[in-house]
């Protein structure tokens, strides 16, 4: 999802992502959670993810400060997991930048600019199914 870069833009965006995920939920105890960097870790965030019963695997800052993610839920192993499978995600985004062309965007707009990711990501989608369909060779 495109939006405007103003330091609360991205959160907001997650949190209506998040609703959209937890309405398409069939089962309404189905776990779902959710990883994020350590631009999450504010209150407003991890409590709104709370609310809709999304657990949040957000990175913790603590830097100079305490970080707003429960205790129990960062001492989970659910949590050290998300962590390590965290880094996977961003292989995407860096795709998106280099090969995507999405580091600087020849469109102008909104709307144009949203085209042209969902575009490159499905791009990079194409290109993951294409690596994991392939036959690997099984070293003896």
């Amino acid at each position: 999802m495109v939006t405007n870069a103003d330091g609360y833009a991205e959160r907001e965006a997650a949190k209506v992502m998040l609703n959209d995920a937890r309405q398409v939920a069939e089962d309404l105890d189905v776990e779902v959670t959710v990883g994020a960097d350590k631009g999450y870790d504010a209150e407003e965030f991890i409590q709104a993810c709370l609310e809709m019963k999304v657990t949040p695997h957000v990175a913790q800052n603590t830097s100079g400060r305490r970080s707003a993610v429960p205790d129990a839920i960062s001492r989970s192993e659910g949590y050290a997991i998300s962590q390590q499978k965290r880094k996977l995600i961003e292989h995407g985004f860096g795709w998106a930048k280099t090969v995507g062309r999405m580091r600087q965007v020849m469109v102008r707009g909104r709307k144009k600019v949203d085209e042209m990711f969902v575009l490159s990501m499905a791009a990079y989608n194409l290109v993951r199914m294409r690596s994991l369909g392939q036959i690997r060779p099984q070293s003896q």
